[in-house]
Order: structure tokens, then C-alpha cells, then sequence
């Protein structure tokens, strides 16, 4: 077991210990004085400097650790080999299709596909790369050219600082299918009834994925300021959109007409 400097959260507050790492799992001695085997964590969600371990075994508890990036990456891929979760060795493209274009030039990585409750990891040998269950927007079966051969595969769609990109899952067809089952299952709380939205409600959310602003999509669809509110905050109630900006329309009064043309009247005379 290698003892590492790390900071973990306590009691609200972050205090600096060293960690013993080994091959079945980690012993955070006191004031923490807690024992976490690999194959008890259950989820592992990855923020800047900071890993956020959830273990379960009479109780769930989680754990927040910074580290420096070296320490993390080591610890990261241990938790992927060993945690309780849906796991899968396959070939995959983690960024396949970006903004509907195909990225060409991306190669197929071999390694593993690790799904847990808050997260789908692509772990290869150098890198693990995780897409929020939060950010995934549709999970299908499909195929795709692999050398010259259509190959049966699953395709991830996901969002990523607002840009639409999709993943591809290539393995054995009977692990494939299960493995589709199962990513279904676990963004099933993601889906969304379409009865729910109307023609209208949709061509608005067409239009917001565009990028257009309400300006634009008010005069495009002719709504009323009003109705156009009434269909946002529809759409925000079913958690599909958030509020990325605010800002005031702003109209002239008379004294502001008065105050912009005088000026515009003097220097013409």
C-alpha cells in the first residue's frame, strides 16, 4: 500500500492526510478513519482537482478527495477496474459525430466501458473519459462503416458545453445488445413524453437548439411575447432547457426620442 497526500472533505471542511492506496482499495486514516475496498464504490463522478467517490455497503456514503492531477489518474483507473458497476471491454469512438459532422479522423480505442449511476466512462490503458448521464439526450442501436464493413453498434448522444456530440460502442453482438438494454435503463429518467409539447412547443425548442433568441424565434413563429413565455416556462418545467441569460428589452420614450434626435436636428442645421 503507497501512501499519498491528498485533501478530503470532513465534517465540511477539507483537511490534508495521507491516503494508502492498494491494489483492493484505499484506508483514509483518522480524524476520517474510514476503509473503502474498490468493489464497494458504486459511483465516481470527476470534477477539477477533485474526485467524488459513493460507496455503499451497510450505508451510502460519499467522499469528496483532491489531489494532485497524477495521484487522481491513478486512483481513477484503479476505481474503474474494481468498483460494482456495468462493465463491458469493447472498441469505441468517445467523440464520434460532432454537430452531425463525422469526425473522420478519429481512431477506434480499445479498452472498457464502465456505466454507474451518474456517468458512462470509456477507460483505454492512458485515459478515462466520462459523459454525465445527465448530458446523454439518446441511446439507439445502429451501424456503421468499419473498414469497409457495416458493423452493428451503440450510439451515445450527448451534450458537451452546448455542442451535440455522439459516441460509438462497437463489441459482440450478444454484448450489445445488453449493453443498449442497460445504457437505456440507466438515462430512462432522462427521457421526456412527447404528447408533452405541442407542434408549437417543439418548433420553439427546434429553434432555441438552433440558437436562435427570442427575438428571432417570436418574429419567426409570429408569438406574442407572452405566449412565447408561457411556452419557455413549459419547457424549462420539464427540465429539457435552463436559463443561460437574462436581459432587458428596452423601448424609447417620447423624452428619449426628444433626447437622441435634437442632437441628430443641431448638426444637420
Amino acid at each position: 500500500m503507497k501512501d499519498v497526500p491528498v485533501k478530503i472533505k470532513h465534517n465540511n471542511a477539507w483537511i490534508v492526510i495521507h491516503m494508502g492506496i492498494g491494489t483492493m482499495g484505499f484506508v483514509i486514516p483518522p480524524p476520517v478513519n474510514y476503509e473503502v475496498p474498490f468493489v464497494s464504490i458504486i459511483d465516481l463522478a470527476e470534477k477539477p482537482h477533485t474526485l467524488v467517490i459513493t460507496t455503499k455497503e451497510k450505508i451510502e456514503t460519499t467522499l469528496k478527495i483532491k489531489s494532485v492531477d497524477k495521484v487522481l489518474e491513478v486512483l481513477k483507473k484503479l476505481i474503474l477496474n474494481s468498483c460494482t458497476a456495468f462493465r463491458t471491454v469493447a472498441y469505441f469512438k468517445s467523440m464520434a459525430i460532432r454537430s452531425s459532422l463525422p469526425l473522420t479522423n478519429t481512431p477506434w480505442e480499445k479498452g472498457s466501458i464502465v456505466v454507474m449511476s451518474t456517468g458512462i466512462w470509456f477507460v483505454t490503458q492512458n485515459r478515462q473519459v466520462c459523459v454525465p448521464i445527465s448530458d446523454v439526450t439518446a441511446v439507439e442501436s445502429t451501424k456503421t462503416d468499419v473498414k469497409g464493413t457495416s458493423a452493428d453498434i451503440v450510439r451515445i448522444d450527448y451534450i458537451k458545453s452546448g455542442e451535440v456530440l455522439s459516441a460509438y460502442v462497437l463489441c459482440p453482438p450478444p454484448t450489445l445488445q445488453e449493453l443498449s438494454t442497460f445504457l437505456k435503463g440507466a438515462t430512462t429518467g432522462m427521457s421526456t413524453n412527447g404528447s408533452e409539447l405541442d407542434a408549437t412547443d417543439r418548433h420553439v425548442a427546434m429553434l432555441i437548439y438552433s440558437g436562435m433568441d427570442s427575438r428571432a424565434i417570436g418574429k419567426m413563429l409570429n408569438i406574442p411575447p407572452p405566449q412565447l413565455d408561457a411556452i419557455y416556462d413549459k419547457i424549462l418545467t420539464l427540465g429539457i432547457a435552463e436559463v443561460v441569460t437574462t436581459h432587458r428589452e428596452l423601448q424609447l420614450t417620447t423624452k428619449g426620442v426628444r433626447h437622441i434626435t435634437h442632437p441628430m436636428k443641431t448638426t444637420k442645421k
